[in-house]
């Protein structure tokens, strides 16, 4: 009896039966077939692959052979073929992939998981730490091909690239300032808004932004790392070095077109060339005096503070700067290191600037009511109280007030008591202002005395 063999009939397709799908493997020619589109349906496959003439040779399907690829990211489009916008609920910033939003909002939660083993810096992406391990290396392989400037990362370098281009396209519309890259004008419009929300835990002073705050608190460490093998100087960050360094090498090489002054910088020269402009975007909410400068009106509103926390160890005087206080410690040391060409030398050398207008001859700030020049804006701002009757300045002892600021103070002085003995000629006096009046009788060439206070 013959056993039946394997059965010689064709492979019968029921129709509308995807095999792909339902046997999950696919029967292989011994050819290796070109890439073709995937059929879909059996309808598709029996126009292709028509039935062999033969009963005796069973149909193949003849299906393309596929290898797992790279998996590329998925960008979500719309049914009219754009892209879909994915944007962050919290400030608004648009993605075309869910994994960056995702990566994203991890900035609005605060929380920092990947952490440098060096210097305790935290991030919240792994590829920003890894992107920062590399400062620690000090190898900066990218090179600047026009001023040498070598950085870490690529990036850097790039948008180091902007800044000889010298085209600033990012304009602030409330001042003007323009900017290379968006970044900076977003930073820099901070500043209008008033808000300063990072605070100093050791003083109190606040800041708009957190690179600011971090700068300043290395002031309380008191840690100068930065010191000059010039004059011994030390400085806490590296900018104020590099600024300071340039008076030795006498290196003003950017130059003003308009008064001639020059600058070691070219920072520093935009911001004098904003004076000549005559725009003053930055207003005092009390007084409404505009500046040039936000550093400007910084100062100015202290005087409407009327705090005074920068002391004089010598004479007891205040000041609302520390600049200022520096300033006034050069009198007491008899140091003028600023001398003018006619002999006569002063301590600072603001003062050395405003005596030599004085050769100069040149007054060319004129009053509009009477016609009396001056030489420089600040004496004709003081004479022109005269014609107002304007008293700013306040004595913060009695319910006196005066025109000029340094009048004031020597008013202010009279209501200082105490024994004050001159240690050239040994003459005493009961208040301040009778002892200061006294030195200015001694010969400008010796050198002045300290005040001694006889309680």
């Amino acid at each position: 009896m013959q056993l039946p063999g394997p059965s010689k009939r064709p492979i019968r397709h029921a129709e509308g039966i995807d095999l792909m799908s339902l046997f999950g493997f696919f029967v292989i020619t011994g050819e290796r077939s070109e890439s073709r589109p995937k059929p879909q349906h059996m309808d598709d496959i029996n126009q292709k692959h028509p039935a062999p003439e033969s009963k005796d040779e069973p149909a193949a399907i003849p299906v393309e052979k596929t290898f797992p690829a790279m998996k590329q990211p998925r960008r979500r489009k719309r049914a009219n073929g754009e892209e879909r916008s994915l944007s962050c609920d919290q400030c608004g910033k648009t993605f075309t992939l869910i994994g960056s939003l995702k990566s994203h909002q991890l900035i609005h939660t605060g929380v920092k998981p990947f952490s440098c083993d060096q210097c305790g810096k935290s991030f919240t992406q792994i590829g920003h730490l890894k992107a920062h391990q590399l400062i620690h290396t000090g190898v900066k392989p990218f090179s600047c091909d026009q001023c040498g400037k070598t950085f870490t990362h690529r990036w850097s370098l790039k948008l180091h690239h902007v800044i000889h281009t010298e085209v600033k396209a990012f304009s602030c519309d409330l001042c003007g300032k323009s900017f290379t890259q968006i970044g900076h004008l977003k930073s820099h419009q901070l500043i209008h808004t008033g808000v300063k929300p990072f605070s100093c835990d050791q003083c109190g002073k606040t800041f708009t932004h957190r690179a600011s705050l971090k700068r300043h608190q290395l002031i309380h460490t008191g840690v100068k790392p930065f010191s000059c093998d010039q004059c011994g100087k030390s400085f806490t960050l590296k900018t104020h070095f590099n600024r300071h360094y340039m008076i030795h090498v006498g290196g003003k090489s950017f130059v003003c077109d308009l008064c001639g002054n020059s600058f070691t910088g070219i920072s520093r020269l935009k911001m004098h060339q904003r004076t000549h402009s005559g725009v003053k975007s930055f207003v005092c909410g009390d007084c409404g005096k505009a500046f040039t400068h936000m550093t400007g009106l910084k100062s100015h509103q202290r005087t409407h503070s009327g705090v005074k926390s920068f002391v004089c160890g010598d004479c007891g005087k205040a000041f609302t700067r520390m600049t200022c206080l520096k300033s006034h410690q050069r009198t007491h040391s008899g140091v003028k290191s600023f001398v003018c060409e006619c002999g006569k030398g002063f301590p600072t050398a603001g003062e050395l600037k405003r005596h030599e207008l004085i050769h100069s001859s040149i007054k060319t700030n004129l009053c509009d009511q009477c016609g009396s020049s001056f030489t420089t804006a600040g004496e004709l701002k003081a004479h022109k109280r005269v014609h107002t009757g304007e008293k700013p300045y306040k004595c913060r002892h009695c319910d006196r007030s005066f025109s000029r600021a340094n009048t004031r103070n020597d008013h202010e002085r009279t209501h200082i008591e105490g024994n004050f003995s001159c240690d050239q000629c040994d003459k005493s006096f009961k208040n301040l202002s009778s002892y200061s009046k006294h030195k200015r009788s001694h010969s400008s060439g010796s050198p002045r005395g300290q005040s001694k206070i006889l309680h």
